[in-house]
């Protein structure tokens, strides 16, 4: 595929608000994971909690006008005037999407390109998994004697999983094509590749992709039932991991065909379905095996062109242990590689983006973020995950990610030029 820009991308995570806040962290090998409860959740184990939403209702403080790209407002800054409009799509999982719409200026940057391209050139491109369950599940708790939820409830905006592109796109003021992709943990980095193939059909000049996913009450318990949460803090590739960590997040990104600058650029996607399972891994890896040797084509470079690559490492013990036999059979054993999922949690359909942007943060700032919480690497593994950051100059990094299903999705990124 032809190179495509990436003129402006962020994401909010349990790291705090935007790039800088993200950096801070890996620089520092600094967790946003705590033990703590969610909702009535007291599950007793680690997640990674965006506690900034709850503060940000959407007609609230984040409408009243963008505050020079902070969470002092929203609305004013996108499409002007869309106060009360906004308040209607009022969850979790939107108000997370707004808070990452306003980090680094995100929403102003949009707007710069929509001046250039106008808004329906310029498509909505967004992964989400949970969306906004815990909506319903809070009206749920509201239910008439007869059985009837509140009439206050609006699914469409809310719950839907594509509640999400409508609303970004809403809030935007974007008039291009737009959908919401849910594949599992793969769902927005495969948004990449759609907002890809568009741009190079000539359907739009540019492209506003991401993911949300916030925490909600049927992840915590669902993940929890099929024993893959660890009550310890995830642990990638460590002798002893016994499960993910859960974690929310939102991460969006601009590509663009004509941009006027760059952070960074998307070089190549891959992408793969092999169906082994509803919620395993295929044992060898081999749907992750097609998604970055179709990666490596898209990009046109050999797998030594790779310089660091950001696992999908969610410390299962399944699913590290066929992702290091993926990796070998592509890269062999001595890529630089770390999970940073011990830094956020698994955010599940948020996973592409926010990995996505962790990886060019390390091409921006030649920074390789540590395998956190690796104490004793598994013998039985062949990859040898970073124990700590690295200061290093890179050209080319790539990002996994799989999710249940058998869907798998892999990007490849190279630094501005």
């Amino acid at each position: 595929m032809k190179p495509i820009a990436v003129s402006a991308y962020t994401l909010v995570s349990a790291l705090g608000s935007g790039r800088a806040a993200t950096l801070a962290a890996l620089r520092a090998s600094r967790t946003g994971l705590a033990r703590r409860d969610f909702e009535t959740a007291a599950l007793g184990s680690w997640i990674g909690v965006v506690d900034a939403v709850d503060d940000a209702p959407l007609g609230g403080g984040l409408a009243g006008g963008l505050a020079g790209g902070t969470a002092g407002g929203l609305a004013g800054g996108l499409a002007g005037g869309l106060s009360g409009e906004l308040a209607a799509w009022d969850c979790r999982n939107n108000r997370l999407a707004a808070l990452g719409l306003v980090a680094d200026g995100f929403a102003a940057s949009v707007q710069e390109a929509a001046s250039r391209h106008g808004p329906r050139r310029i498509g909505v491109f967004v992964g989400t998994s949970t969306s906004g369950i815990l909506q319903t599940e809070l009206a749920y708790r509201r239910r008439a004697p007869d059985g009837a939820l509140p009439a206050s409830l609006d699914y469409e905006k809310t719950h839907d999983t594509a509640s999400l592109a409508r609303f970004v796109r809403r809030a935007l003021g974007l008039a291009g094509p737009a959908f919401t992709v849910s594949t599992a943990c793969s769902s927005s980095a495969k948004v990449f590749a759609d907002a890809a193939r568009y741009i190079e059909a000539g359907l739009i000049d540019a492209a506003v992709v991401g993911g949300v996913d916030s925490l909600c009450l049927t992840t915590l318990y669902g993940f929890r039932s099929l024993e893959l949460v660890s009550s310890d803090i995830c642990r990638p590739w460590d002798v002893a991991r016994a499960g993910l960590s859960l974690g929310e997040a939102g991460a969006f990104a601009l590509l663009e065909a004509r941009p006027r600058a760059m952070h960074a650029l998307l070089l190549g996607c891959g992408e793969s379905s092999d169906g082994h399972h509803m919620s395993a891994p295929h044992p060898e890896g081999a749907g992750a095996v097609l998604a970055m040797r179709e990666a490596l084509a898209s990009a046109g470079l050999a797998p030594e062109g790779v310089d660091y690559l950001n696992l999908h490492g969610t410390a299962t013990p399944g699913n590290d242990a066929a992702e290091d036999r993926a990796v070998r059979a592509v890269f062999g054993e001595r890529i630089a590689c770390s999970s940073t999922k011990g830094f956020t949690g698994h955010t599940l359909g948020a996973a592409g983006a926010v990995e996505a942007a962790i990886s060019m943060l390390a091409l921006e700032h030649r920074l390789l973020p540590a395998n956190l919480n690796l104490r004793e690497r598994d013998p039985a593994l062949g990859l040898a995950p970073l124990r700590a950051p690295e200061s290093r100059a890179i050209r080319v990094a790539a990002s996994n990610s799989f999710g249940f299903g058998g869907s798998n999705a892999c990007l490849v990124f190279g630094a501005a030029r």
